[in-house]
């Protein structure tokens, strides 16, 4: 009897030490939530440089029954499991902020208008029309117009630090950089206040 009691006891220990485990990262995000990372693309060192931030890359994330995605524009505008997303960027570290204060539906419907563009090119030259998408244009719109919220801050490309850019910002506008090209970056979407701040690897963001 005495063997009963010490092995009832040592499996309510277990199971409330399984309970007490921290659920990973993937279990505690939501629909809506905005992930970023330091991509390894060949214009991510360009945006870090300009921006003065680690953040080159931001997707939009949806939660299904079938596992956990992130939309993003890349080559083509995509929707990928999170795992592999968060494995693209640089020593695995990853920002997630969360729109609070926006009701559920609102941060579905954010996702659905992403959806809208899955398939569409990357835009390279960072213009603000539909028919091309780069990562942080696809975040803000989504939230735009699903919800009628703009986060971050619109800048015009000649107040970043082109000069870091060097040659190949001269040549992907053919030599001559468009200097009051207004456009939204990774860095100024996760400055945005509003967003609260779920996750972090980054020990200097925020």
């Amino acid at each position: 009897m005495r063997w009963l009691k010490l092995s009832l006891l040592a499996l309510s220990l277990l199971a409330h030490t399984a309970s007490a485990e921290p659920r990973s990262l993937e279990g505690t995000l939501k629909t809506g939530d905005l992930v970023f990372h330091t991509s390894r693309s060949r214009q991510s060192a360009a945006i870090q440089a300009a921006t003065d931030s680690p953040l080159s890359h931001v997707g939009l994330v949806e939660v299904t029954a079938q596992g956990v995605f992130v939309v993003e524009a890349v080559q083509p505008v995509k929707r990928v499991p999170f795992a592999r997303w968060k494995s693209r960027g640089v020593n695995g570290r990853i920002l997630v902020l969360r729109p609070e204060q926006l009701p559920e539906p609102q941060r579905e419907a954010a996702v659905v208008e992403a959806k809208r563009h899955l398939g569409k090119p990357y835009d390279w030259r960072f213009g603000w029309g539909d028919e091309a998408m780069y990562c942080s244009e696809l975040a803000r719109k989504a939230y735009s117009r699903a919800a009628s919220v703009d986060y971050g801050k619109m800048e015009r490309l000649g107040t970043l630090d082109v000069k870091r850019l060097g040659a190949a910002l001269k040549e992907r506008y053919s030599g001559q950089v468009p200097v009051d090209l207004e456009l939204i970056t990774p860095a100024s979407l996760a400055a945005d206040e509003r967003l609260t701040v779920v996750h972090s690897d980054y020990p200097r963001i925020r």
